[in-house]
Order: C-alpha cells, then structure tokens, then sequence
C-alpha cells in the first residue's frame, strides 16, 4: 500500500486542479488550478521512472553485481518532467501576464462578468 501513496497524490494533485480550472470563476485562481494540475502531473511522471535500489543514469559506476538496465533508473520520465517543468512556469507567467491585462482592460477577474461585458 505504501508504494501506491506517489500515485494516488498525484491523482490527488490532478483532481484538485482540474476542480479549480473548470469550478473557479477567477483568473488567477484558474492559472492557480493549472499549475497544481501541472504538479499532479510531473509526480505521476516522476512515479513511472522511480526504481527501488537504483542510482542515477548520470553515474557510471554501478554497485557490484547490479546489470545496467537493473541498476539504474530511467532517464527519460526525468528528462520529460524537466522539460514540463520549464514550459510549466512560462505558461505560468503567460497566464498572469495575461491577467494583469484583462484586469487592466476590464476592471475584473471574474471570467464571467468579462464575457458579460465583452457582448
């Protein structure tokens, strides 16, 4: 059971997220959601590459009688949550920059009173 815990806080992160992008009527809290859904997300990845016992991929000197694809862990859910993780913060500051200017434009957060005074 213990090994499930990673697994269900990421489903747990996911969720969480997801309520607030589709529930929350407020910029920031919907930049907030996607941010946290984006979390659940590098966890989950980061759960699939885990192996118990395992080194790193950059050493190159393995314990005695461990084989090379046994001994280490994969690289790739690293280098893919990485790679998310940077994209992650400039959608981030994207999504804020975005809202500054729609509350400079309009005087609200509120996404429904924006397309109320858009018509």
């Amino acid at each position: 059971m213990i090994h499930n815990v990673p697994y269900l806080a990421a489903v747990a992160l996911a969720i969480i997220g997801l309520y607030a992008v589709l529930f929350k009527r407020n910029l920031i809290k919907i930049a907030i959601g996607i941010s946290i859904l984006e979390s659940g997300v590098n966890l989950f990845l980061i759960t699939l590459g885990y192996r118990e016992n395992a080194v790193a991929p950059i050493y190159t000197n393995l314990p005695e009688g461990t084989s090379i694809p046994e001994g280490m862990t994969l690289p790739v859910p690293q280098a893919l949550t990485l790679t998310s993780i940077v994209i992650g913060v400039a959608v981030l500051a994207l999504m804020l920059s975005f809202a500054v200017k729609i509350y400079q434009h309009y005087g609200t957060l509120d996404s429904r009173e924006i397309r109320r005074l858009r018509e």
